[in-house]
């Protein structure tokens, strides 16, 4: 697919997307795309791929050591062809980024509020004065306490909360167009990761942005995803709305993290159903479907070839051999998820 066949109405577009570190494919050939004004959640177990494909998204990982073939459109714009100068207005002014460990990513030797001004000034050609109040104003909009004096504070002195507010307001600073969520809430305690995941949605929603999203939970997903992505191994196994993949999951991977979860417990007391196994080492890829040596439904075919992707329903989709006896199998067992769907 070239660069003018992407569509232009789509936020992210991401088409035959591979990402390589050495001769490692960590991400096998993703098609994506999110619209305007929409969520899209990237669920799957550590090293599936989600945060280095969101990451390739900013062109994050240093040209010498990776490589990344297919085509990446985002907030309107080829990616993959911006020159260094185009990049780097293209990194937190049209698209900009949550990362997962705030305390990381701030600069521990400046202040919070000088970080966010000095990220609106360089983007923008306002006074220190004019910027420092817009921080003010995403602060209080974050809803952190007592903003202007968190201003002045430095990453330590804020708690793990209220830095990744401080994050959602720097990644807010220069009004971009897409944001990208990397595991917002792993560090946080279940009433914290609650508020910012609400949080997360209500600015969606209020400020049209397109938010893309990786995490390992699905009640996150569900919580503030328009459409879930599940990915295995580097690759897209079932991607659909979020009623689609929760309520009818037609891939196996699928139906075992709905089944995993402790919301799916039928009985107190009631032993956790897992996926038996460990993700493939990606530096040896077996053949065929990645998921067969873990899958309760493997046949010889699913070991010897990789399927091709099958749409279920308008908008669901799903890559896997058997995916009517995958669905039968669900609906037969245990419902393990019980959420109100928006």
């Amino acid at each position: 697919m070239s660069a003018t066949d992407m569509t232009h109405d789509a936020a992210v577009e991401l088409s035959g997307l591979r990402v390589a570190f050495g001769k490692t494919q960590v991400v096998d050939g993703v098609d994506l795309r999110l619209d305007r004004g929409q969520a899209l959640a990237l669920i799957g177990e550590s090293g599936s791929g989600k945060s280095v494909t969101l990451r390739s998204i900013l062109r994050l990982f240093p040209a010498g050591r990776s490589r990344i073939e297919g085509r990446i459109s985002a907030a309107g714009k080829d990616v993959l062809a911006l020159d260094k100068r185009a990049l780097a207005d293209f990194r937190g002014g049209d698209v900009s980024m949550i990362f997962q460990e705030p305390l990381l990513a701030f600069d521990p030797v400046y202040t919070v509020g000088r970080q966010i001004t000095e990220s609106i000034q360089r983007h923008e050609k306002i006074s220190a004065q004019d910027a420092r109040a817009r921080a003010l104003a995403l602060f209080e909009r974050v809803r952190i306490p007592s903003p202007e004096r968190r201003l002045d504070n430095y990453p330590h002195e804020m708690s793990g909360g209220m830095r990744q507010r401080a994050m959602i307001a720097l990644a807010l600073a220069c009004r971009p167009q897409v944001l990208l969520a990397d595991e917002p809430t792993t560090a946080l305690d279940a009433t914290v990761q609650i508020q910012v995941l609400l949080l997360l949605r209500e600015l969606q929603r209020d400020l049209g942005l397109s938010i893309v999203i990786v995490t390992h939970d699905l009640g996150a997903a569900v919580e503030v995803a328009d459409r879930i992505a599940v990915m295995y191994a580097g690759k897209i196994v079932e991607v659909g709305t979020a009623r689609q993949v929760v309520r009818d999951p037609h891939h196996p991977y699928t139906i075992g993290l709905l089944r995993s979860r402790a919301e799916g417990a039928m009985d107190k007391g009631s032993r956790l159903q897992t996926i038996p196994g460990s993700p493939p080492d990606l530096a040896n890829r077996p053949p065929g479907c990645p998921f067969a040596p873990r899958c309760f439904l493997a046949e010889d075919r699913c070991r010897r070839e990789m399927p091709p992707v099958g749409t279920i329903s308008p908008g669901h989709d799903v890559a896997c051999w058997r995916t009517e006896e995958a669905s039968a199998a669900y609906r037969a067992g245990p419902q393990p998820v019980a959420v109100e769907m928006a």
